[in-house]
C-alpha cells in the first residue's frame, strides 16, 4: 500500500482475497451466512449507474477494476462535489494542526503534562504547524505504555477519521511523514514501536491499539477511507519498524478489527442511517370498512435515543467474553454503552 492519500481499493484487492470485502463489511446488519456491505448513504454517485443509488451496498466490483476511481477522499474530488458536500450533509473536515492541537489536550490530560508528542507553533505568516519530540516517550509515575496503547477512544461523525489516522491533511491531501504523524493511533503506534522488539510483541500490543479506538460516520464512502487509512497505517508502522511487510494473516485480522470499531451510523439516533419508519396497521371492522393507521417512529418522534424502531447498531467490547462463544469480544448496541 503505497504512502498517497489516496489508497487505490485495486491496490487491496490485488493485496489479499477479501480484504476489501473484510472493509465494506457491515456486521450489525449481517446475520449468519447472510453478509451485509456498508452503503453509500450518498447521493453523489447516482449518476454513475445501477448500483450507486443511495441505498445501494458499496460492492467490490462497483470501486474497483475500472471503476477504481471512484472512492477518493474528498480534498481530491472536484470543487462542485467538496461544495455540494458541505451544503447537503454538513461536512467539514478539520485541518491536521487543529486534530493536532485537540490530541494534544487529551494526552497533556492523560499524561499530566504539556507538549508529550510534540511542540505547537504559529509562524510569523499565521501558518500553524508542530515540531515532532523526537525522543522517546516518557510515562508518568504509575502509568505505562500498556495503559497508554490499551485506553479507549472515540471519534464522533468521523469522516475520513483525520483524529484518529493523519496519513494526510484532511483540508489540503498533503502527506504527513510517519515521523510527524498525529491521530490517536499514529500516537500508540509511535509508543509501541519504542516500546517492543520482536514482530510478535509488536503484533499483539498493535492488535490491543486498534481494538482500543472507534470511531463512526454516516457516509459509507468516507466511512471506507476511514476505514482503509487505518489499515494502511498498520502495514507502513510495521514496515518502518521491521524493515518488509506484515503476513497477510496479520493484516486481514487488522482489517476484522477495524470494521467492528468503525461503523456506520446515525450518531443522534444510534441505528443503522435511515432505518427508522413508520409502522402501518391495517384492520378490518365487521362492516368490511378498513381502517389503515400509520405510526411514526416514537424516537424520532420524541428525540428519545432509546426508542427508534430502526436497527440499533453493534460494536464490539474486545475485553468481555461473549456469552455463547466464551471468548473475548462481546457484541452489544452502542446504545446500551450510554445508559
Amino acid at each position: 500500500m503505497p504512502e498517497t492519500a489516496d489508497i487505490l481499493e485495486n491496490s487491496i484487492l490485488q493485496a489479499s482475497p477479501g480484504l476489501l470485502s473484510t472493509l465494506l463489511k457491515d456486521h450489525t446488519t449481517s446475520r449468519g451466512d447472510a453478509v451485509c456491505n456498508i452503503f453509500w448513504a450518498t447521493s453523489d454517485y447516482e449518476h454513475l449507474g445501477k448500483g450507486y443509488g443511495y441505498r445501494d451496498p458499496i460492492l467490490p466490483e462497483l470501486i474497483t477494476g475500472d471503476n477504481g476511481q471512484v472512492i477518493m477522499p474528498r480534498v481530491l474530488k472536484h470543487k462542485d462535489a467538496q461544495s455540494a458536500r458541505v451544503r447537503d450533509m454538513a461536512e467539514v473536515f478539520t485541518p491536521a494542526w487543529v486534530c493536532n492541537a485537540q490530541n494534544n489536550l487529551i494526552d497533556e490530560a492523560w499524561f499530566g503534562r504539556k507538549d508529550v508528542f510534540n511542540m505547537e507553533y504559529t509562524s510569523e505568516d499565521g501558518t500553524h504547524g508542530w515540531k515532532t519530540n523526537p525522543e522517546r516517550i516518557s510515562f508518568p509515575e504509575g502509568k505505562t505504555w500498556k495503559d497508554y496503547v490499551r485506553d479507549t477512544r472515540l471519534e464522533i461523525t468521523c469522516g475520513e477519521a483525520p483524529y484518529i489516522v493523519s496519513r494526510y491533511d484532511a483540508t489540503t491531501g498533503a502527506v504527513i511523514p510517519l515521523s510527524d504523524r498525529i491521530g490517536l493511533l499514529d500516537r500508540k503506534l509511535r509508543v509501541i514501536s519504542e516500546n517492543t522488539g520482536t514482530s510478535g510483541e509488536w503484533l499483539e500490543a498493535a492488535q490491543e491499539a486498534y481494538k482500543s479506538l472507534y470511531a463512526y460516520e454516516w457516509q459509507g464512502d468516507s466511512l471506507l477511507i476511514a476505514r482503509e487509512s487505518m489499515l494502511a497505517s498498520f502495514v507502513e508502522y510495521y514496515r518502518a519498524k521491521f524493515g518488509k511487510d506484515p503476513l497477510a494473516k496479520s493484516v486481514n485480522y487488522i482489517a476484522y478489527i477495524i470494521s467492528w470499531n468503525v461503523w456506520q451510523m446515525d450518531g443522534l439516533k444510534g441505528v443503522v442511517p435511515d432505518s427508522c419508519h413508520d409502522r402501518v396497521e391495517t384492520s378490518t371492522d365487521l362492516f368490511g370498512e378498513t381502517t389503515r393507521t400509520v405510526t411514526a417512529c416514537e424516537g424520532c418522534r420524541t428525540d428519545n435515543i432509546f426508542r427508534h424502531n430502526g436497527t440499533y447498531c453493534l460494536i464490539k467490547d474486545w475485553r468481555a467474553k461473549d456469552p455463547q462463544t466464551g471468548r473475548k469480544g462481546k457484541r452489544v448496541r452502542y446504545i446500551d454503552l450510554l445508559k
